[in-house]
C-alpha cells in the first residue's frame, strides 16, 4: 500500500527513499501522518479480507484459512509485482491474524502500543508483538493447529524480515518513532 500512496503523491518508488521499505513506518518518515495512515489502514484490510474471502470461499475448511494469511503477508513481503521488494508484514500480519485469531491477537497489539510509546521503536514493539501471537494463538486455539501454525509461521516472517533492525537495536542505531527522513 505505501508504493501506491507514495506514486499516487507524486514520490514515486517509496523504496528508494527513507528505509527503502514499502511499509507504514517509512511513509510515515518520509510522508507524514495522513500517508502512513492510509498505508496502515490499507495493509491492514489487505490482510483481513484475505482471510475473510478465504473463509467464504473455504466454507469454513481451517487449513485454507490459515494459509491465506499466510499468503497475505508473504505477499506484502515478497510481492511479485515489485521483483519481490515489498514490506516486513507487520500490518498485513496483523489484519490477517486479527482475522484469524482475534484473541491472540489484541492483547499482541496492547503489547505493540505500549512498547511503541514508551520506548519509541515501531521495530521493537513489532518484533514482539509478532512473537506474541503465536503463544496465545497456541494457548487459546490449541483445538485448530491450522491457526496457531499459521500464527507461528507469520510470525517468523515478521522477525526475519525485522533482521537488520534487530541488529540496529543491539547496535543503539535503530530510528525511533517520529524521526524524519529527507524525501
Amino acid at each position: 500500500m505505501g508504493f501506491v500512496v507514495a506514486r499516487v503523491l507524486g514520490l514515486g518508488d517509496i523504496r528508494r527513499h527513507g528505509s527503502g521499505n514499502i511499509g507504514a513506518a517509512n511513509v510515515l518518515r518520509t510522508l507524514g501522518k495522513g500517508p502512513a495512515a492510509v498505508t496502515l489502514l490499507g495493509d491492514i484490510v489487505k490482510g483481513a479480507a484475505a482471510v475473510a474471502l478465504a473463509r467464504g470461499i473455504a466454507a469454513g475448511d481451517e487449513p485454507t484459512t490459515a494459509a491465506a494469511a499466510a499468503i497475505a503477508v508473504a505477499g506484502n513481503c515478497w510481492p511479485v509485482f515489485l521483483r519481490f521488494r515489498g514490506g516486513k508484514g507487520v500490518a498485513t500480519g496483523f489484519g490477517a491474524m486479527l482475522s484469524l485469531v482475534p484473541w491472540a491477537t489484541l492483547p499482541a497489539a496492547v503489547a505493540w502500543l505500549v512498547i511503541a510509546l514508551t520506548f519509541r521503536y515501531a521495530s521493537l514493539a513489532s518484533v514482539i508483538a509478532a512473537a506474541t501471537v503465536p503463544l496465545g494463538a497456541l494457548v487459546l486455539y490449541s483445538h485448530v493447529p491450522a491457526r496457531w501454525v499459521a500464527a507461528l509461521a507469520v510470525a517468523v516472517v515478521i522477525v526475519w524480515r525485522h533482521r537488520e533492525n534487530i541488529a540496529r537495536l543491539l547496535a543503539g542505531t535503530e530510528r525511533r518513532i517520529g524521526d524524519r527522513t529527507a524525501a
